[in-house]
């Protein structure tokens, strides 16, 4: 008989230890977008999303500015609409 995997729980953190996280990223990262390099308007982007079951980990995490950050999602918006 074929075992059923368990799936393990999402990590989603409370507030403070996901601000934590968050400046924790955007120093590893170096306080810089990873998509076009720029220091202004940074914000933490989730690479598998919350609603995907994407955990607050660092590893999930990447810094984007305002505007990639905003692009990433218009084109995740328009892929699922197809």
């Amino acid at each position: 008989m074929k075992s059923i995997r368990q799936r393990k729980p999402r990590l989603r953190l409370n507030p403070d230890s996901y601000r934590k996280l968050r400046t924790e990223v955007l120093e590893r990262d170096g306080w810089r977008c990873q998509n076009c390099g720029t220091t202004k308007r940074l914000q933490v982007h989730h690479l598998r999303s919350r609603s995907e079951l994407g955990d607050d980990a660092a590893e999930n995490l990447i810094t984007l500015c305002a505007d990639c950050h905003a692009q990433f999602h218009d084109l995740l918006k328009g892929a699922n609409q197809r």
